[in-house]
Protein backbone atom coordinates (compact mmCIF):
# COMPACT_ATOMS: atom_id res chain seq x y z
CA UNK A 1 0.00 0.00 0.00
CA UNK A 2 2.73 2.48 0.80
CA UNK A 3 4.28 1.74 -2.44
CA UNK A 4 0.94 2.33 -4.22
CA UNK A 5 0.81 5.45 -2.25
CA UNK A 6 4.58 6.63 -3.07
CA UNK A 7 4.50 5.29 -6.77
CA UNK A 8 1.11 7.56 -7.18
CA UNK A 9 2.83 10.58 -5.28
CA UNK A 10 5.47 10.69 -7.69
CA UNK A 11 3.39 10.54 -11.08
CA UNK A 12 1.68 13.18 -9.65
CA UNK A 13 4.77 14.89 -8.83
CA UNK A 14 6.62 14.23 -11.91
CA UNK A 15 3.34 15.57 -14.10
CA UNK A 16 3.30 18.87 -12.44
CA UNK A 17 6.70 19.44 -12.67
CA UNK A 18 6.30 18.50 -16.83
CA UNK A 19 3.21 20.80 -16.80
CA UNK A 20 5.57 24.02 -15.64
CA UNK A 21 6.88 25.68 -18.89
CA UNK A 22 8.79 29.11 -18.22
CA UNK A 23 9.10 31.85 -21.22
CA UNK A 24 12.38 30.24 -22.09
CA UNK A 25 10.44 27.12 -22.45
CA UNK A 26 8.22 28.84 -25.11
CA UNK A 27 10.79 30.79 -26.77
CA UNK A 28 12.89 27.52 -27.45
CA UNK A 29 9.78 25.82 -28.47
CA UNK A 30 9.28 28.22 -30.54
CA UNK A 31 12.72 28.15 -32.37
CA UNK A 32 12.78 25.01 -32.96
CA UNK A 33 8.96 24.96 -34.89
CA UNK A 34 10.26 27.68 -37.13
CA UNK A 35 13.45 26.10 -37.72
CA UNK A 36 11.25 22.45 -38.52
CA UNK A 37 8.68 25.25 -40.81
CA UNK A 38 11.78 25.99 -42.60
CA UNK A 39 13.24 22.78 -43.15
CA UNK A 40 9.40 21.30 -44.06
CA UNK A 41 9.78 24.42 -46.56
CA UNK A 42 12.98 23.37 -47.72
CA UNK A 43 12.06 19.52 -48.21
CA UNK A 44 8.96 20.94 -50.24
CA UNK A 45 10.92 22.80 -52.80
CA UNK A 46 13.30 20.15 -52.79
CA UNK A 47 10.25 17.66 -53.88
CA UNK A 48 8.88 20.54 -56.38
CA UNK A 49 12.18 20.60 -58.25
CA UNK A 50 12.38 17.11 -58.55
CA UNK A 51 8.75 16.41 -59.86
CA UNK A 52 8.59 18.90 -61.84
CA UNK A 53 12.15 18.96 -63.22
CA UNK A 54 12.57 22.70 -62.27
CA UNK A 55 15.82 24.63 -62.84
CA UNK A 56 17.53 27.01 -60.82
CA UNK A 57 15.85 30.12 -62.08
CA UNK A 58 12.35 28.76 -61.14
CA UNK A 59 13.28 27.76 -57.96
CA UNK A 60 14.86 31.04 -57.11
CA UNK A 61 11.23 32.27 -58.30
CA UNK A 62 9.09 29.95 -56.44
CA UNK A 63 11.04 30.24 -53.18
CA UNK A 64 10.67 33.97 -53.70
CA UNK A 65 6.85 33.93 -54.50
CA UNK A 66 6.69 31.64 -51.14
CA UNK A 67 8.45 34.45 -49.58
CA UNK A 68 6.29 37.58 -50.16
CA UNK A 69 3.22 35.50 -49.56
CA UNK A 70 4.57 34.92 -45.81
CA UNK A 71 4.92 38.27 -45.66
CA UNK A 72 1.62 38.95 -46.61
CA UNK A 73 0.18 36.83 -44.46
CA UNK A 74 2.21 37.88 -41.60
CA UNK A 75 1.22 41.65 -42.84
CA UNK A 76 -2.62 40.37 -42.57
CA UNK A 77 -2.32 38.65 -39.18
CA UNK A 78 -0.80 41.89 -37.31
CA UNK A 79 -3.33 44.14 -39.57
CA UNK A 80 -6.12 42.18 -37.85
CA UNK A 81 -4.60 41.61 -34.19
CA UNK A 82 -6.07 44.74 -32.53
CA UNK A 83 -9.64 44.02 -33.83
CA UNK A 84 -9.18 40.36 -32.59
CA UNK A 85 -8.15 41.46 -29.31
CA UNK A 86 -11.01 43.53 -29.38
CA UNK A 87 -13.58 40.88 -29.85
CA UNK A 88 -11.71 38.60 -27.33
CA UNK A 89 -12.29 41.43 -24.58
CA UNK A 90 -15.86 41.22 -25.26
CA UNK A 91 -15.93 37.83 -24.56
CA UNK A 92 -14.57 38.26 -21.43
CA UNK A 93 -17.07 40.91 -20.69
CA UNK A 94 -19.77 38.99 -21.71
CA UNK A 95 -18.73 36.19 -19.68
CA UNK A 96 -18.63 38.27 -16.81
CA UNK A 97 -21.80 39.66 -17.07
CA UNK A 98 -23.44 36.15 -17.39
CA UNK A 99 -21.36 34.81 -14.54
CA UNK A 100 -22.42 38.21 -12.30
CA UNK A 101 -26.13 36.86 -13.38
CA UNK A 102 -26.24 33.60 -12.46
CA UNK A 103 -24.65 34.45 -9.50
CA UNK A 104 -27.57 36.00 -8.80
CA UNK A 105 -29.94 33.26 -10.09
CA UNK A 106 -28.22 30.29 -8.19
CA UNK A 107 -27.69 29.79 -4.74
CA UNK A 108 -24.23 30.02 -3.89
CA UNK A 109 -24.02 25.77 -3.36
CA UNK A 110 -25.49 25.55 -6.94
CA UNK A 111 -23.37 28.66 -7.83
CA UNK A 112 -20.07 26.96 -7.09
CA UNK A 113 -21.30 23.54 -8.42
CA UNK A 114 -21.96 25.14 -11.84
CA UNK A 115 -18.45 26.71 -11.45
CA UNK A 116 -16.81 23.48 -10.80
CA UNK A 117 -18.94 21.76 -14.13
CA UNK A 118 -17.64 24.51 -16.05
CA UNK A 119 -14.13 24.40 -15.24
CA UNK A 120 -14.35 20.74 -15.39
CA UNK A 121 -15.45 20.55 -18.88
CA UNK A 122 -13.35 23.09 -20.10
CA UNK A 123 -10.17 21.01 -19.10
CA UNK A 124 -12.09 17.89 -20.86
CA UNK A 125 -12.06 20.08 -24.12
CA UNK A 126 -8.65 21.22 -23.87
CA UNK A 127 -7.49 17.45 -22.93
CA UNK A 128 -9.32 16.74 -26.32
CA UNK A 129 -7.43 19.69 -28.19
CA UNK A 130 -4.14 18.03 -26.76
CA UNK A 131 -5.01 14.90 -27.90
CA UNK A 132 -5.77 15.99 -31.49
CA UNK A 133 -2.66 17.23 -31.35
CA UNK A 134 -0.73 14.42 -30.66
CA UNK A 135 -2.69 12.52 -32.88
CA UNK A 136 -1.77 14.77 -35.77
CA UNK A 137 1.54 14.98 -34.63
CA UNK A 138 1.79 11.42 -34.76
CA UNK A 139 0.49 11.18 -38.18
CA UNK A 140 2.55 13.52 -39.88
CA UNK A 141 5.48 12.32 -38.03
CA UNK A 142 5.19 9.35 -40.01
CA UNK A 143 6.72 9.31 -43.87
CA UNK A 144 4.40 8.48 -46.25
CA UNK A 145 4.19 5.25 -48.31
CA UNK A 146 4.21 5.89 -52.28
Amino acid sequence: MKKLVLALALIVMGSFAMAQQTPQDKQAKRAEMQKKMQQREQEHLAQMQKDLNLNATQVDKIKALHEKRKAEMKADFNKNKEAREAKMEQMKQKRAQMDAEMKQILTPEQYDKWQADKKAKMEQRHAMMKDRKMKKAMHTATPDAK
